[in-house]
């Protein structure tokens, strides 16, 4: 996946990541402000979070075509998020997911990425559907999710402990 790009939106460019770009992760997930909403303490992530994320994302796409991408401004190369599809643990289905730096948040960036992401994954992969979902005091990102028209469907603790709302997308049915 390493410098891969894999997309690209009006405004973005989503792109694959090096190992040696770990620290715009740490960044970004070191961020409290970004970090509360990924897991239950809401811990900041640390550089071997971090480095083990973009490892596990880099196998990832190589195996499945799916990982958490780069998302880079095309005006500037800016760094400014990671958004992607991971693939969920207790029932391995795609799951997007996005997450950006406070100051490019309600730009509508994580919707643009995410309804780009949403195309991709059915003009590339052979998946009938895929899920999302946030935790229940994530309005902004409950409101992408239902943005690019995805479908609630329940609320429960994911994995990591996190109450979330669920959310589904299914493959449009061909007109016939």
């Amino acid at each position: 996946m390493t410098d891969l790009v894999l997309l690209e939106t009006e405004r973005l460019v989503l792109s694959g990541w090096n190992i040696d770009q770990v620290n715009d992760l740490v960044r970004l997930h070191g961020n409290p402000d970004v970090s509360r909403y990924l897991t239950l303490d809401g811990a900041p992530w640390t550089e071997p979070q971090a480095r083990e994320a973009i490892e596990s994302w880099i196998v990832l796409f190589s195996a499945q075509r799916l990982g958490k991408l780069r998302l880079t401004l095309k005006t500037d190369g800016a760094f400014i998020g990671r958004a992607g599809f991971g693939v969920y643990p207790p029932t391995a289905e795609p799951e997007l997911g996005f997450a950006l730096f406070a100051e490019h948040q309600g730009q509508g960036y994580a919707t643009e990425a995410a309804s780009a992401l949403r195309d991709w994954i059915f003009a590339a992969t052979n998946y009938d559907h895929f899920i999302g979902f946030a935790d229940t005091r994530n309005a902004p990102s409950l409101a992408v999710l239902k943005r690019i028209g995805m479908t609630p469907t329940h609320v429960e603790n994911e994995p990591g402990g996190l109450a979330c709302q669920f959310h589904i997308y299914n493959r449009p049915r061909a007109n016939v």
